[in-house]
């Protein structure tokens, strides 16, 4: 997937400038093309700064906890494949 030039708290700030102004005005201001400014409204809707933040750091504590269940759930069925062959 393709890294965007933007930020998530850069995306925001482009957002709120549509609160005021037209999608158009914003995107050729920001060199940006006006469905990137539509997916990024879909994506972001009605964030603050300080929400985009807040959603990185629940964004990566859920993928540490889903390593941390694959991984759990990894070692109850090699126990479970140990017991059931000292039967």
């Amino acid at each position: 997937m393709k890294k965007s030039r933007y930020n998530e708290e850069q995306i925001v700030r482009i957002l709120r400038e549509t609160d005021r102004e037209t999608i158009a005005e914003v995107a050729k201001r920001n060199g940006v093309s006006e469905a990137s400014i539509y997916a990024w409204q879909k994506r972001f809707g009605e964030m603050q700064g300080g929400d985009v933040k807040r959603l990185k750091s629940l964004e990566s504590e859920n993928i540490r906890l889903k390593k941390m269940l694959a991984e759990r759930d990894l070692e109850i069925d090699v126990m479970k494949e140990i017991a059931a062959k000292k039967w």
